[in-house]
């Protein structure tokens, strides 16, 4: 498979200039790869029902652009948990239910998938350890961004020297939620009132999950931003899980964000 467009990933100033050329991270658009209908582009999503041998392929792609065989591409099987685990040089390609990785170990990507729900990059460029993490309103409201800074402490990094940044998102202007939601985060945090404004919809509101993901980054400790792109509206570069359900198409791609520390 040939596709004269090779993959061109988002990256980030804030992880750019605390890593330097040592550790290598990208937030990967449809751009570049080769599946096509409504799986257009670099679908890497293993649990679409896009054809198998083009998947492969796109992940071979963004592993390549890392200069790293598809068999060091890391992911896990994300399951909206607060779940983070380690991978090291024994890693295996098996990909255990969770929505984060950590690791030391030089020379593996960390990937997580997102269409809508957050891909967070973390990096500690002074103990070198990095971490991917993706966090639906679930694995936010739940713990997986605390729990994957616990995981990278495990390791050797420090609070202090983690970097992170949420890449593209659903935005507050396009998650819109029943009041039901709403309730069940008031009813664990009254001040999160703050991430909700009312909608055109009686009773409904428009939800601001980056900024309760990076309040709770910066609340943890971490140095943090967002790339403050929203997924929904931009169909070119973007697989969106609600814009596929508002179109009521049959199924949707994922991108990849992921993050690796360079072999020395």
């Amino acid at each position: 498979m040939t596709d004269a467009v090779s993959p061109a990933p988002i990256q980030s100033a804030l992880l750019n200039e605390a890593t330097g050329s040592a550790i290598m991270h990208g937030y990967f658009t449809r751009e570049g790869g080769v599946s096509d209908g409504i799986y257009r582009g670099l679908n890497v999503g293993l649990g679409s029902n896009d054809d198998r041998e083009k998947v492969s392929e796109n992940r071979r792609r963004v592993a390549n652009w890392f200069d790293l065989p598809v068999e060091r591409l890391a992911t896990v099987h994300q399951v909206h948990s607060p779940d983070a685990i380690v991978v090291d040089g024994s890693y295996d390609g098996t990909r255990p239910p969770a929505d984060a990785l950590v690791t030391a170990t030089p020379g593996i990507a960390l990937g997580v998938l997102a269409a809508d729900c957050g891909p967070i990059l973390f990096a500690d460029p002074e103990n070198r350890v990095i971490g991917a993490a993706h966090a639906g309103w679930k694995g936010a409201l739940t713990g997986v961004l605390e729990n994957t800074i616990e995981a990278m402490e495990g390791l050797g990094a420090r609070r202090e020297t983690i970097v992170a940044c949420l890449g593209p998102s659903i935005s507050q202007a396009s998650y819109e939620v029943g009041p039901e939601f709403v309730e069940r985060f008031l009813g664990e945090d009254p001040s999160y009132k703050r991430y909700f404004v009312a909608s055109a919809k009686p009773g409904h509101a428009m939800f601001d999950l980056p900024a309760l993901t990076v309040a709770r980054l910066r609340a943890a400790g971490v140095r943090a931003e967002s790339l403050g792109v929203c997924t929904y509206p931009d169909s070119e570069r973007f697989f969106s899980y609600r814009r596929t359900t508002h179109n009521q198409e049959p199924d949707y791609g994922r991108q990849i964000s992921a993050i690796a520390i360079r072999e020395t």
